[in-house]
C-alpha cells in the first residue's frame, strides 16, 4: 500500500532540516511516513554529500564578529564557502554565529582541526603526561600506550570540530557543519578564529 504524504508534513520536515521540498517528500516516502526516520535520513545524506564536497575550494565567505552574552568576551571568526551567493544567505550567517558561540562557550578550544596541532605541541603534552606519578612503575610499552591515549584525549578537547555541538550534543561541530553543507550544497570551512576582550588594548 502506497504511503500518503501530506503537504503539511513535508513543510514541517523542510523547516526542521532545511532540505528541499522534493527531498523531504522522498525521505518521508522512503521511511513509510515516519517523521523522525526521515529527519535522520536527510541528515545522513547531508553528511555524505559534505564528504564529496570537502575537496572543493572555498574562496568566498565572511568575517563574523560575536560578543558572548553577559560578558566582554568576543570572537572574530573567518568562515568560508564556495560562492558569494551562499555567503550572503541567512543560513550561512547562522552557521558562523553558532560556531562562534561554540568557541565562546569553551575556553579550552585552541585549534579548528587536529591538523593544526604541531608536533612540538604534541611533544609538550607527551612530556607532561609521561612525568605523572601514576605511570612511574609501568612497563615502558604500556606506559607509552597510556601516554598516547592521554595525549589524544587532551588535545581533542582543544579542537573545535571534535567538540559536542552545544545545540545538539548528539553530534559534533564537524557533523553539524556537514549537515549544513548538505542543505546549502557548497563546501564550508572554518578557517580561523581569535578571542578578544572588549575594551582591552595591546601596548
Amino acid at each position: 500500500m502506497k504511503t500518503e504524504i501530506d503537504a503539511k508534513t513535508v513543510k514541517k520536515l523542510r523547516e526542521e532540516t532545511g532540505a528541499g521540498m522534493m527531498n523531504c517528500k522522498q525521505a518521508l516516502l522512503e521511511n513509510g511516513g515516519d517523521f523522525e526516520k526521515a529527519v535522520q535520513s536527510l541528515k545522513l545524506k547531508g553528511m555524505a554529500t559534505a564528504d564529496k564536497k570537502a575537496s572543493r575550494n572555498t574562496n568566498e565567505g565572511l568575517i563574523y564578529s560575536y560578543i558572548h552574552t553577559g560578558s566582554k568576551l568576543g570572537i572574530l571568526l573567518e568562515i568560508n564557502c564556495e560562492t558569494d551567493f551562499v555567503a550572503r544567505r541567512e543560513e550561512f550567517s547562522e552557521v558562523a554565529k553558532n560556531v562562534a558561540m561554540q568557541i565562546a562557550s569553551n575556553p579550552e578550544i585552541m585549534f579548528v582541526s587536529s591538523e593544526e596541532i604541531s608536533e612540538s605541541v604534541k611533544n609538550e603534552v607527551r612530556e607532561f603526561e609521561s612525568a605523572k606519578e601514576d605511570l612511574k612503575n609501568k612497563p615502558e610499552e604500556i606506559k607509552n600506550k597510556i601516554v598516547e591515549g592521554r595525549v589524544e584525549k587532551n588535545l581533542k578537547k582543544q579542537v573545535l570540530l571534535d567538540q559536542e555541538y552545544i545545540r545538539d550534543p548528539n553530534i559534533t561541530v564537524s557533523q553539524y557543519i556537514k549537515q549544513v553543507i548538505g542543505v546549502l550544497g557548497e563546501n564550508i570551512k572554518v578557517t580561523r578564529f581569535t578571542r578578544y576582550v572588549l575594551g582591552e588594548t595591546s601596548n
